[in-house]
């Protein structure tokens, strides 16, 4: 009767541990966790203030400030931008919120190097650049080795992330912001 006993326990256990495998295996794994999240954008739109270094105009702030609120939860963890007024203008309310400083880069700075620089000092987290019409696409198809469509001149809204998984996938993820 014991050695039945046994037998039954033994048989429901190994049934039990059996069901718990085949519903692991129904349940889809998850993607890679990005470690590192560029998002590249071109400063807000600008005043007509100073001919060769305008400031933001008010749209312009407000457009800043949206993009402070989507990076909000965000783990942000640098902010770089041009020597420009509208770039750093742009950058701050974002930086501001997260407690951080807005890194200087040269806007003429080639964009394989910047973005070697990027990759060099970021392994993960969060990390927004503020750029120009003229060198934003070339700054995330840099980060992402993929083709990225250009930006036209009086375009502002566009946000490209380039999203770098643990394996060294780079992913180019285009959106248009309000």
């Amino acid at each position: 009767m014991a050695a039945a006993s046994a037998s039954k326990r033994w048989r429901r256990g190994a049934q039990t541990v059996a069901l718990a495998l085949l519903v692991a295996a129904c349940v889809p794994t998850r993607p890679a966790a990005a470690t590192l999240e560029v998002v590249i954008v071109r400063h807000a739109e600008k005043a007509s203030d100073d001919p060769r270094d305008p400031s933001l105009n008010g749209v312009g702030m407000a457009r800043a400030q949206r993009l402070a609120s989507a990076l909000a939860g965000a783990p942000l963890v640098a902010v770089y931008a041009t020597q420009f007024r509208r770039t750093r203008q742009t950058a701050l309310p974002a930086a501001t919120a997260h407690g951080l400083p807005v890194s200087n880069y040269d806007a003429q700075s080639a964009p394989g190097e910047f973005a070697a620089l990027l990759r060099q000092r970021h392994s993960r987290g969060t990390v927004l650049v503020v750029g120009h019409s003229n060198t934003v696409p070339a700054i995330a198809a840099a980060l992402c080795g993929c083709a990225v469509a250009p930006m036209a001149e009086d375009e502002y809204g566009r946000r490209l992330r380039v999203r770098v998984d643990r394996d060294g996938t780079a992913t180019l993820i285009d959106t248009r912001a309000p």
